[in-house]
């Protein structure tokens, strides 16, 4: 039998591009299947691996590349749900009282009213009981401040959220701060937001508690890691930066990454410089698109909060898209989340999360 030595088969391989196409494909597989292993197939999947070609020496050769892992916040979010309505039934068995969900809605908005439905329909399914309070747009912010103070006093109510945004002549900050703290699912009262910002444990406002969420249970790291906030607002962008950059020894960790916040006045070329560098780009600026392909460094984690609503070119109905070209950024990036189906159906269920955790009076 002729022996061959092992620069004559890797010889061989080398000019057999069939076989070391193969060779590459099993090598990948085998890859997958260690991932897969270690991490859960949640994490990996071979669809992440794009197959392509290039021509060269004469032969056509094969080259493996990944592709970004779509995050899915609504398979994120059901597992959250299901550990919140296992808590929800632990805490009943204990002879604890159910928890209550009060929500206040202002005007007619159809967003908000969706918002708010899905919000009631999701407490159900968990076993948190639930209630609307209407009020017209009309309002007045005295009333709106006293039905806040009776639900606030109610031992009943175990959260309440004022849904956002509230009409014009309403002052927003004088809402939110009149919800009892520690009946403040939404996390936006100032003693919350104060906490939060000094690393205490806090009610989080539920939008950055789900971005947070998704990092944690994806596995993306953050600790050394380059991060660019896109938006400053006080309900997401600047509590995001606080939960990002704080120092994961303190009472209420943080992700001990180097944070920058980019905002409406960023020129679009120093927003580029930034997000290049970019190891986790966290986009909610409400600006279709804002994040293209271009902006992306290779492998980053894409993390999209923006809503939009816009006409789509070819049917002419109105669509739900993101702050990011989705589908030229999922092939360059590491991560993704999209729109639908992203941060959305997290930020529900972390609102529950927070419901409960005032329920058990975890932080007052």
């Amino acid at each position: 039998m002729e022996r061959w030595s092992l620069h004559s088969v890797i010889s061989f391989i080398l000019h057999q591009p069939v076989v070391l196409e193969e060779l590459m494909a099993s090598i990948i597989s085998s890859l997958y299947i260690i991932q897969r292993t270690i991490y859960g197939t949640a994490k990996s999947n071979m669809t992440n691996w794009e197959r392509g070609f290039c021509i060269g020496g004469g032969c056509i050769r094969t080259f493996y590349r990944s592709k970004a892992h779509v995050i899915s916040g609504n398979i994120l979010a059901k597992e959250i749900k299901r550990e919140v309505q296992r808590d929800v039934e632990s805490w009943l068995s204990l002879g604890n009282k159910r928890p209550h969900l009060s929500v206040i809605l202002v005007g007619d908005n159809p967003a908000s009213h969706t918002y708010v439905k899905n919000k009631i329909k999701a407490a159900t399914t968990v076993g948190i009981s639930s209630e609307i309070i209407l009020k017209p747009s009309n309002v007045s912010q005295e009333e709106l401040l006293q039905v806040i103070s009776k639900l606030s006093g109610d031992s009943n109510v175990s959260g309440l959220l004022v849904q956002l945004p509230l009409p014009e002549h309403v002052n927003e900050r004088d809402i939110c701060n009149a919800i009892a703290p520690e009946k403040d699912v939404d996390g936006f009262h100032i003693v919350n937001i104060g906490r939060l910002c000094l690393d205490q444990s806090s009610i989080i406002p539920a939008t950055a508690a789900a971005v947070w969420e998704i990092i944690k249970r994806t596995g993306i790291k953050t600790f050394g890691k380059n991060v660019v906030v896109v938006g400053r607002s006080k309900n997401v962008g600047m509590p995001i930066s606080m939960l990002l950059h704080t120092d994961g020894r303190h009472e209420r960790p943080g992700g001990d990454a180097t944070v920058t916040i980019t905002h409406r006045y960023t020129p679009k070329d120093l927003l580029k410089i930034h997000t290049q560098i970019a190891d986790i780009i966290i986009v909610a600026a409400g600006i279709p698109n804002l994040i293209t392909e271009d902006m992306v460094k290779e492998g980053a984690a894409v993390i999209d909060v923006g809503i939009n609503h816009i006409e789509d070119q070819v049917t002419g109905k109105t669509i739900l898209v993101g702050d990011v070209d989705f589908e030229k950024v999922k092939e360059k990036a590491g991560y993704i989340t999209p729109v639908p189906g992203g941060v959305g159906p997290m930020t529900v269920a972390m609102l529950l999360k927070n419901t409960l955790m005032a329920a058990k009076k975890r932080i007052y």
